[in-house]
């Protein structure tokens, strides 16, 4: 599982070269940062489905500071908030309202539908998105956290889950061929 993930991640020396990122390099380039292996990688695509969720331009900080403090994978908590993306955050947004009406028992709450995004003026239909956002209010606020935790809480599991299976199988396989050598 390392060798896939190290073939799509950066490296940390990328941080060193980086101009905008020396002055935190102490602090970026902490070796568990960087290293992967089931509890960083797990942790790490944990922290960005739970940061995707943040609202506005701030996921990758967000993720950034979450992966400094639970020394986590950085390259891939930072990659894997893009999840959330123009097309994708409206349903995840409505999936959270409905969430979060569904656990507060508010009945009375409505669902408006979002602003249309009509190609120019990106930076009106980000604050005419953030207004729709506020609109509604405490089901959505709720809902996204509860939506976050449990992405998080999913993402953490099937990638746990996945390096154990992906284990086994190298084992038994290591297991075979040392079989079949031996025998031979």
């Amino acid at each position: 599982m390392r060798k896939i993930f190290k073939r799509f991640l950066p490296h940390h020396e990328s941080v060193h070269g980086n101009r905008w990122l020396r002055p935190f390099a102490g602090t970026l380039l902490h070796p568990r940062l960087w290293h992967l292996n089931r509890h960083s990688a797990a942790g790490g695509i944990a922290v960005g489905l739970f940061c995707g969720l943040i609202p506005g331009p701030f996921q990758m900080l967000g993720a950034a500071i979450c992966c400094v403090f639970l020394r986590v994978n950085l390259p891939l908590a930072l990659f894997t908030t893009l999840y959330t993306n123009p097309f994708t955050i409206v349903p995840l947004y409505l999936v959270a309202f409905e969430l979060g009406r569904l656990v507060l028992g508010d009945g009375s709450a409505t669902f408006v539908s979002p602003p249309e995004f009509d190609g120019g003026q990106l930076l009106a239909w980000v604050e005419a998105m953030a207004h729709w956002a506020l609109a509604l209010g405490k089901p959505l606020g709720v809902g996204l956290v509860l939506l976050a935790a449990l992405l998080a809480a999913s993402g953490y599991a099937i990638v746990r889950a996945g390096w154990r299976y992906y284990l086994v199988r190298a084992w038994h396989a290591r297991r075979a061929r040392h079989r079949t050598a031996s025998s031979s």
